[in-house]
């Protein structure tokens, strides 16, 4: 600007400008030199300002609104007086720093700011701070969008929510209103932002604090600090500057779903090091070896016999853990679930979280195990099942489950008796139970004994009635005639159906004098054939016959029809009638075998629930 005015005067005082000027006021007050000499002092009393910068003026006149201040210049400028705050106290011939806005508004009027003025003073002392280093204190006076708003001497700060301290913030708010240190981490001269952080003064603070923590780390040391972040796994916690992980096996003793039931975001809390990673600067950290292990006096408090209370805190196949105290479980194993039923999963009897009563069975203090049974807080119903279900005595039950082995008899809910397949038919060589009864259905039984130390039921069907093989005897003694239906075709010959619904094996060499490839083709299922009984074994319950000595007494009109009804076009009248019924092999029969040991044997009754097929 002085630059200007200085050409104005200089285009001002000329020689021309002399004369016009004793012209106009027809004056010859002053010589020309004087007059040059006279224009050349008033240029020079302009002083050389440009506009946005800091300048010292003097208070000329006070108004109601306004203040109006001489800063050198041709004109005086005008400031509200709202720009010097709410108490001023200004008086005339006060020096006062303003800021030149503009040299003249559309009133030609200097523009001045006593605002601008003030912030260029606290701008010029931040940027210093931000090259020196230096620490301000401010004010924290709101909370906006990804931090907060600090006063800095009046001008407003940024200081991110990640700026605020080493620590996660969880309340942002708590923090309004306080004042604090910061150091200034970033500056933009042409948008006029700054950005503060109290974080990076923490951390200072913290160095020497950390590395004398890591130095003088040890196992086994306890230690304070603060609860930093809870996570699934474990407990971050704060050793002052230095993190150590609490995991969540290492919380307490007994058994815990979340870490937020031991501890709580930033309560303090003792701790024990466990372990320390050197390289990595990994802190292990316990909580609960600083208590005592309830294991310790666990003879003291519980033995065998006492009813407990607990809660349930873990299902396995096998069984359900409950939690009887904090670190003290016990087992209670699927078998010591029920007297009666067979308990395939614990889910069948109790819930997790569920509180129940049990009794303790046996206890180990040296393998940290106790197992329990519920099933012991009621009298044990197989004591009774002898006056119940005496030998002999005879029930309906309902065929609950078939097996290759036997059917699963249901005798009331929770009581179930076996019968094997041997003891299903005293005539019928049974396959599989679902030969004479299906399940769901009803079945008459007699029981055939009662083992209440093995908790299982014999049971026998076919004792309903009186053993027909006593009269058997008779009606299929060697060498009777009879006649069979074929039910059966197996490897070695045919199972025929003989009067009174008895089985009996005719083998392959009894059916023709010519070996036969296909038994089927020639002696299909329904077919009734002509038989001599050849052997007959009480105790084993098989009767063995022939078809062709049998043959061997007919006429030849009823041999003929028997070699043309069965297809056997190679054999001949004269081969089966000169033909000789001949030893039989044992071996060619195995199916009619019954040994004493397999007539009434039943597995244990947890292994035959295991192997159950419908």
């Amino acid at each position: 600007m002085s630059e200007e005015i200085n050409e104005n005067v200089k285009a001002f005082a000329t020689k021309d400008d002399y004369v016009k000027s004793k012209t106009k006021f027809d004056r010859e007050d002053y010589t020309e030199e004087e007059f040059l000499e006279l224009a050349e002092l008033y240029s020079k009393s302009f002083k050389d300002v440009k506009e946005g910068e800091l300048i010292k003026g003097t208070i000329v006149s006070i108004l109601d609104d306004s203040v109006i201040i001489d800063v050198g210049f041709k004109s005086e400028g005008t400031i509200h007086i709202s720009e010097f705050g709410e108490d001023p106290q200004l008086k005339i011939g006060d020096a006062v720093e303003v800021v030149l806005d503009s040299v003249e508004d559309h009133e030609g009027n200097l523009v001045l700011s006593k605002e601008r003025a003030d912030f260029l003073k606290i701008w010029s002392r931040v940027m210093n701070a931000h090259e020196t280093g230096e620490i301000l204190e401010g004010k924290i006076i709101k909370r906006i969008k990804g931090g907060m708003v600090v006063d800095l001497f009046g001008m407003e700060a940024f200081l991110p929510g990640s700026q605020i301290d080493v620590r996660p913030i969880r309340d942002f708010d708590a923090f309004v209103g306080k004042i604090m240190d910061f150091k200034v981490v970033k500056v933009n001269v042409p948008t006029e932002n700054v950005v503060v952080s109290h974080k990076v003064l923490v951390e200072e603070e913290v160095s020497d604090q950390r590395n004398a923590i890591l130095e003088g780390l040890e196992k086994g040391q306890i230690l304070e600090g603060i609860v930093k972040a809870i996570t699934d796994f474990g407990v971050f916690v704060d050793l002052g500057g230095v993190d150590g992980l609490i995991h969540i096996t290492d919380l307490s003793w007994g058994r815990i779903n979340h870490p937020n039931e031991i501890v709580k975001l930033d309560e303090t809390i003792k701790v024990v090091v466990t372990d320390f990673d050197e390289e990595k600067k990994r802190i292990s950290l316990s909580l609960k070896k600083l208590m005592a292990h309830p294991w310790e006096n666990i003879d003291t408090k519980y033995s065998i016999g006492d009813k407990v209370s607990g809660r349930v805190v873990s299902l396995t196949d096998y069984g359900a853990f409950i939690e009887i105290e904090k670190g003290i479980e016990g087992l209670i194993h699927n078998s010591e679930m029920s007297w009666t039923q067979h308990i395939k999963h614990p889910s069948q009897v109790v819930a997790m979280g569920q509180v129940i009563e049990a009794v303790i069975l046996s206890l180990d203090k040296d393998e940290k195990k106790i197992s329990l049974g519920i099933k012991q807080l009621e009298p044990d119903p197989w004591e009774s099942l002898l006056q119940k279900y005496p030998n002999d005595s005879r029930h309906t039950g309902v065929a609950r489950n078939l097996t290759n082995f036997g059917v699963f008899v249901e005798l009331e809910p929770g009581v179930d008796g076996l019968v094997h397949i041997s003891d299903l038919s005293w005539t019928k060589k049974i396959r599989h139970p679902g030969e004479v009864v299906k399940k769901g259905e009803s079945i008459e039984v007699i029981v055939l004994g009662v083992d209440v130390e093995q908790r299982k039921i014999s049971l026998g069907h076919k004792q309903i009635i009186d053993n027909p093989w006593d009269t058997f005897e008779q009606k299929y003694s060697v060498g009777s005639l009879t006649e069979g239906k074929v039910v059966r075709i197996i490897e070695k010959g045919l199972i025929t159906e003989l009067p009174d619904q008895v089985d009996g094996f005719v083998p392959v060499t009894q059916l023709s004098t010519s070996k036969i490839k296909n038994i089927s083709i020639h002696f299909p299922i329904d077919d009734v054939i002509p038989l001599k009984v050849l052997e007959f074994d009480k105790e084993n319950k098989k009767i063995v016959l022939s078809a062709v000595t049998a043959l061997k007494d007919k006429s030849e009109v009823e041999i003929e029809e028997y070699l043309k009804k069965h297809k056997l076009d190679r054999v001949s009248v004269q081969s089966i009638k000169s033909s000789e019924a001949g030893a039989i092999d044992a071996s060619e029969f195995p199916i009619f075998e019954v040994h004493d040991n397999d007539t009434h044997s039943q597995p244990k009754v947890e292994s035959q629930k295991e192997e159950k097929t419908d």
